[in-house]
């Protein structure tokens, strides 16, 4: 007799995974849709499902509380928009980080959460510890960055870290908040450099000593 023939496969390919990777992001995009559009009504685990078409289970099976799902939807559009370079050139990496988050801050939906985030923080001690939480987690960003720099010998190792973190943010959050001055490209490059002459080190393009 001769050999069977090969059986054409009929197995259906997984798809869970990118199933499972679209709920999750789904579930991500609802909570910062409805924080930027509550308008001080508070959103709700059920709202958060409701509104990314899935399951209150599905919700709870990656996070514990509504204040976990808008940290890591917060923090997920802080990965996806604000560049965090590593070129060796501290000044194209500070101008960079400065540059994206001004511009990440101000796209729409992110704009009208994070200034409801504020508003609301004011009046509600759990979100209050969601906004220290993500401020923190995007100061420890950009330290990291001038953190890189001062080992490379780019900063003096007396550095304030600290004094520049706070600068950078200090002026974005003023004007983020209060909206009394541009945050572009122009300001963002004035700041950095402002900020590398206040250190001693303002470098030339490409160098990176």
């Amino acid at each position: 007799m001769g050999a069977t023939p090969p059986q054409p496969d009929t197995t259906r390919p997984h798809t869970g995974r990118r199933r499972n990777e679209a709920a999750h992001q789904a579930i991500l995009d609802a909570a910062l849709h409805l924080l930027a559009q509550s308008d001080g009504t508070p959103v709700t685990i059920d709202a958060i499902a409701r509104t990314a078409g899935v399951g209150k289970q599905t919700v709870y099976r990656w996070w514990p509380s509504k204040g976990a799902v808008l940290l890591d939807a917060l923090s997920d559009r802080a990965a996806q928009h604000v560049a965090t370079p590593d070129t060796g050139i501290l000044r194209e990496d500070l101008q960079a980080f400065i540059a994206t988050t001004f511009d990440a801050a101000q796209q729409d939906t992110t704009a009208s959460a994070l200034r409801a985030l504020v508003r609301e923080a004011a009046r509600d001690p759990h979100l209050a510890d969601l906004m220290a939480t993500y401020t923190a987690t995007r100061r420890q960003a950009l330290r990291d960055l001038l953190d890189r720099a001062r080992q490379r010998g780019e900063l003096p190792h007396d550095t304030d870290l600290d004094l520049i973190v706070d600068q950078v943010y200090g002026l974005f959050w003023y004007r983020f908040i209060l909206g009394h001055g541009p945050l572009d490209q122009t300001v963002a490059d004035r700041l950095a450099a402002t900020l590398l002459h206040g250190t001693g080190r303002t470098l030339q393009a490409g160098d990176p000593s």
